[in-house]
């Protein structure tokens, strides 16, 4: 049996369709890379304190376009729900951006998460 205990994992938390704001949550040991790679704000992700909110954009670093305005709530490990390093990037709702920020979690190295997980 396959064990995906390590693996980073994200996936859009939102429904489609529902709502003014979309989430998409990241959790797993490299979440704080991630969000450093893709989170541009007055501070990085990787040295936000637990349990804090903050606002910024997303980009994709390889080809510096702008992808949207966003607030970014980091819960590190063991102190979140998951017992894991977790982020929620909240974005303005509809299926185009929260797909965008999920494609750049998976290019940069998180793996879709399975139901349940």
């Amino acid at each position: 049996m396959i064990s995906y205990s390590e693996d980073t994992i994200v996936a859009i938390s939102t429904p489609p369709g529902e709502g003014g704001i979309a989430v998409v949550r990241i959790s797993g040991k490299s979440s704080k890379v991630i969000g450093d790679m893709i989170f541009q704000g007055k501070i990085r992700p990787s040295e936000a304190s637990s349990h804090t909110v903050h606002f910024g954009k997303i980009i994709d670093p390889s080809s510096l376009d702008f992808v949207d305005e966003v607030l970014l709530t980091v819960m590190w490990a063991p102190n979140s729900y998951t017992a894991e390093n977790v982020i929620e990037i909240s974005s303005h709702g509809g299926p185009l951006v929260a797909k965008k920020i999920l494609d750049l979690c998976l290019k940069f190295g998180a793996r879709h998460a399975l139901p349940g997980e």
